[in-house]
């Protein structure tokens, strides 16, 4: 089974996420945290394999909390998706930069998010389909 934390700073993104997600049997969420500093204390403690991190969270960014959490000792083992209503290239740019996995906006589906889990668990690198394009274009 596959442990996801969730982080976001908005109440129905993680409820939505939680949902969406924990109708997958290879997922389980193991934490939901509403910013930087509580992701960072359930990498910590948890050590989850996946964490969907939001990047505009206060008082510590997801971009800050990623780089925290790739200085632990298991930071390997994490795997980091960035999730963001953000498609500007230096936000995705600085959180790949931080020691991100992959990057999904919160336009994605939720099928999108699981395949975005099941691809950076496998080692490789995610962006959704819209950031792709983006990517592409420049």
């Amino acid at each position: 089974m596959i442990k996801v934390v969730i982080a976001d700073d908005h109440k129905l993104v993680r409820e939505a996420w939680n949902l969406l997600l924990s109708r997958d049997k290879r997922l389980s969420i193991i934490a939901i945290c509403e910013n930087g500093f509580q992701v960072i204390e359930a990498c910590r403690n948890l050590m989850p394999d996946v964490v969907l991190m939001d990047i505009n969270m206060e008082p510590v960014s997801g971009i800050e909390a990623t780089k925290v959490i790739r200085q632990f000792a298991h930071a390997d083992d994490v795997r980091i998706i960035g999730i963001s209503v953000h498609t500007d290239l230096p936000y995705i740019n600085a959180l790949m930069h931080a020691g991100a996995n992959g990057y999904v906006t919160k336009n994605s589906s939720g099928e999108e998010m699981i395949k975005a889990i099941m691809l950076v668990m496998e080692g490789r690198q995610y962006f959704c389909k819209e950031i792709a394009e983006l990517m592409k274009a420049v």
